[in-house]
């Protein structure tokens, strides 16, 4: 039997609020533990909470932002369970009225391919604390500082047909996130975590099957390897003759497969009510207008001019819209030193390869845009040529000084002068009769491939600082 894979996302995106969202205590992260909840995240006797506003007009930008209904009227329910990382024992969160209603984005396959994936809601909620397992044996440690930050869960529609759709969308939400500037999108401290709604139906069946919950789920790779072996073991489980049950699973990326954590709560199961300490929050036109005029060019719209405007090809232009700190930093090279195709080509091989090598990420790059930009406009000016730029980059890098400081100090700069190119050129084929010869008898198909012996000579012979162009027109002209 052939069988169909329906997948959704829960996107939990931690807004970028200096407070959390009913208090006043700091978000920031990496504090001593249990140092950055106040009474009011304990939900201590007496306490009331206060809506953080901050959260709510980032709350309304990401609905902008994905072409959403907003609601005009939203309202914060309490979720009720019990779990030793949550002190009230019920989480702040929104059920009937979500603050963003339904919207859309686009993703982009490998082969190109576009697809429309639907959001269902995205609603403000409260964080819990954190379980710590590792450094107490046989005993849990329980750290409250997350307790009352500020989430948004985005809740996506089934649209998704395979892990790789799945990994995609959760990329576009990532990528957009940081683009507004209401989520620093870091994995590795839960900035951004991921639950996946996994099940699988006969291909061709309208009716769902019955899913399975992947929870918190930290990584791009670790998403798609999760839900690839959930597929299969959903499949073998109904293969077998058994039944695939409603059940929340963890995926423990040693072994690389999922387990059972606990069974799948319906939403009465948390006897959602209003909070009766919080006023519904009403939105009003000027507000989200304001926020609206606010938003910056989007990935979509910024990746589209990138290839009309400069023309990049689609896989440069996506490359150089993955962040907004990328975008801006292209553009600032482009306008410094004039050459966009030449700009992306170092951006997208050099550089991206330089950064890789280090292991950093690309704010922490020490080549500036305007270093970069600098060592490009000596390139265009055939002041070095390419190959000699690479070693110029390099020292840059290191922290050597700017390009002219480099080509000054290193004296590679590109000898020009024909004259005593000519005479490199002469000299060369003077040594080498044979390989003349050789070249003079082929067939002209031939002959290019045989060049690139008598350019390697030359450059050798010149340290590399002969101009490449004006090397190969005068071998052509003498040979």
């Amino acid at each position: 039997m052939q069988w169909e894979t329906v997948i959704g996302l829960e996107i939990h995106a931690q807004l970028a609020t200096k407070s959390k969202i009913f208090s006043g205590a700091s978000t920031a992260f990496g504090a001593e533990p249990n140092t950055q909840a106040c009474n009011i995240d304990l939900g201590m006797p007496g306490v009331l909470p206060v809506l953080n506003e901050q959260a709510v007009t980032m709350a309304v930008k990401f609905g902008t932002a994905i072409d959403a209904e907003l609601g005009h009227r939203s309202v914060f329910a309490r979720k009720n369970y019990f779990y030793p990382d949550l002190p009230k024992g019920y989480q702040i969160s929104q059920f009937e009225l979500p603050i963003v209603g339904k919207g859309h984005v686009e993703i982009v396959m490998d082969d190109g391919a576009v697809k429309t994936v639907g959001v269902t809601r995205a609603h403000l909620e409260e964080d819990a604390g954190k379980s710590l397992h590792e450094d107490f044996h046989g005993m849990t440690g329980i750290d409250l500082n997350r307790a009352g930050t500020p989430l948004l869960e985005i809740v996506s529609e089934p649209d998704m047909r395979s892990a790789k759709e799945a990994v995609a969308y959760a990329r576009k939400i990532h990528q957009l996130v940081r683009y507004i500037g209401i989520c620093d999108g870091n994995m590795q401290e839960g900035s951004f975590r991921c639950d996946a709604n996994v099940s699988i139906r006969p291909k061709g069946q309208e009716e769902f099957g019955t899913r399975a919950e992947l929870k918190n789920i930290n990584s791009f790779r670790f998403l798609e390897k999760a839900i690839n072996f959930e597929v299969e073991r959903q499949i073998d489980v109904i293969e077998g003759g058994g039944k695939v049950v409603q059940e929340t699973r963890l995926y423990d990326a040693n072994k690389d497969e999922t387990r059972s954590m606990r069974s799948k709560e319906e939403a009465n199961d948390y006897r959602y009510f209003p909070d009766p300490d919080l006023l519904p929050v009403e939105l009003n036109d000027e507000l989200i207008e304001r926020v609206s005029g606010s938003l910056p060019e989007l990935p979509d719209a910024k990746r589209a001019r990138f290839a009309s405007e400069y023309g990049l090809s689609a896989a440069d232009a996506d490359q150089l819209t993955t962040s907004i700190d990328v975008a801006d930093y292209y553009e600032q090279v482009v306008k410094a030193c004039g050459d966009a195709k030449l700009a992306a080509n170092w951006m997208n091989v050099e550089l991206t390869a330089a950064l890789n090598k280090a292991g950093i990420e690309f704010d922490q790059s020490p080549v500036t845009a305007e270093l970069l930009a600098g060592l490009l406009a000596r390139i265009t000016d055939n002041t070095i040529s390419g190959k000699i730029a690479k070693q110029v980059f390099e020292a840059i890098w290191n922290g050597e000084g700017t390009a002219d400081e480099v080509i000054e100090a290193k004296g590679l700069k590109q000898i020009t002068d024909s004259g005593a190119i000519e005479a490199i050129v002469d000299e060369v084929i003077a040594n080498n009769p044979q390989q003349v010869e050789n070249y003079r008898n082929a067939d002209e198909s031939k002959q290019p491939k045989m060049l690139g012996f008598f350019v390697g000579q030359v450059m050798k012979a010149s340290k590399g600082k002969a101009n490449p162009q004006q090397v190969n027109q005068l071998l052509k002209e003498k040979l």
